[in-house]
């Protein structure tokens, strides 16, 4: 093992990462608060007095295993494991993420067991409640933990959930008891995320965090800061970046080990680290990760944002943030966008 990767590994202490996307502060509030042998350590979900898993499994990939009992196997012992947080959206799979994982979570109780996040993709007042009792249904619950608003990705989208009514019923669907806490999602701008901060006191947000964005359009450095200062939990995603299939393995591929990416999302300022789980293998790769935690120093990560810079700045990685072509085919039709457009 090298010397640069032994430190890396190594640090514990967080003594000022300000030139890596996290500060002294931070950092030291990045660190596990509660760390269950032999499960997940958990964080914080900002003001929501919950604690969640560090690791939330993502509902997009475990959608996408082809064998349903051996989706439903994955989550089950990831549960057991300790991952308690799971996400998942209306559009994954034309729907059918949300099923899988209601029949797994409608299974020996284990529902009581998960902190469950879906997302809605509406914008408007009616196609919210049609989202919201679809996901309800499938997920086979009476309340949703966390619902987002997924893929706010385009200017308007801020303004368009206020003006079409969207946010005025899931405010209404959270006093009916059906949803706990509201957040917004979305992987293309650090500059619309800044503009939806602003339109209603969420609890969570979702964002890419990952070691290539602190160099390109980064999330990292403009949108966490101030989201801290509100106390809305950050939710990481993204963090091997994305292949050309959607998958996120480039980064992993070409720029560090996946050890060495989801160990700098965790050292942001972040409540949860959403990773996709297709496979018992990945599972036990991403626990075998997490458990071994180091909470990074200051010039661990120093070291490791100036070894990726030479491959984040042109975003090659991060194509989700300068192309249409990684936004939901619901979303981009929401748009009046055509796939010949988008290929233009």
């Amino acid at each position: 093992m090298s010397q640069d990767r032994r430190s890396f590994l190594g640090a514990v202490a967080a003594t000022g990462a300000g030139a890596a996307g996290v500060g002294a502060a931070e950092a030291a509030q990045a660190a596990p608060v509660a760390d269950p042998a032999p499960g997940v350590p958990t964080r914080p979900l900002g003001r929501t007095r919950v604690n969640v898993s560090i690791l939330c499994l993502g509902g997009w990939h475990i959608g996408a295993v082809k064998e349903p009992k051996e989706a439903i196997r994955i989550m089950h012992a990831a549960i057991d494991e300790g991952i308690t947080f799971f996400d998942n959206a209306w559009d994954y799979h034309d729907g059918g993420s949300e099923e899988i994982m209601g029949r797994a979570l409608a299974m020996d109780g284990r529902r009581k067991r998960v902190f469950l996040m879906t997302k809605n993709c509406a914008r408007d007042a009616a196609g919210t409640r049609r989202h919201l009792e679809d996901s309800l249904r499938r997920l086979r619950t009476d309340v949703i933990d966390l619902w987002q608003f997924h893929e706010i990705n385009y200017d308007n989208d801020p303004d368009w959930i206020v003006e079409r009514g969207a946010l005025r019923e899931a405010l209404r669907a959270q006093k009916e008891g059906k949803i706990r806490f509201i957040g917004y999602t979305g992987h293309k701008s650090p500059h619309i995320h800044l503009r939806m901060l602003g339109v209603h006191n969420w609890d969570t947000v979702q964002m890419p965090v990952n070691v290539c964005d602190y160099h390109y359009r980064s999330f990292v450095r403009e949108v966490i800061p101030e989201a801290a200062k509100r106390n809305i939990a950050v939710l990481g995603m993204k963090s091997l970046g994305g292949g050309a299939a959607g998958r996120g393995r480039f980064i992993a591929e070409t720029v560090c080990s996946v050890e060495e990416a989801i160990n700098y999302a965790l050292s942001q300022r972040i409540a949860s680290l959403v990773v996709g789980i297709d496979s018992m293998a990945v599972l036990k790769q991403d626990l075998a990760i997490v458990r071994r935690f180091p909470s990074l120093d200051a010039e661990a990560l120093k070291k490791l944002v100036a070894r990726v810079r030479p491959h984040a700045g042109d975003g090659r990685h991060e194509r989700f943030k300068s192309t249409q072509h990684f936004d939901g085919p619901f979303h981009r039709a929401q748009h009046g966008l055509t796939q010949k457009e988008i290929e233009r």
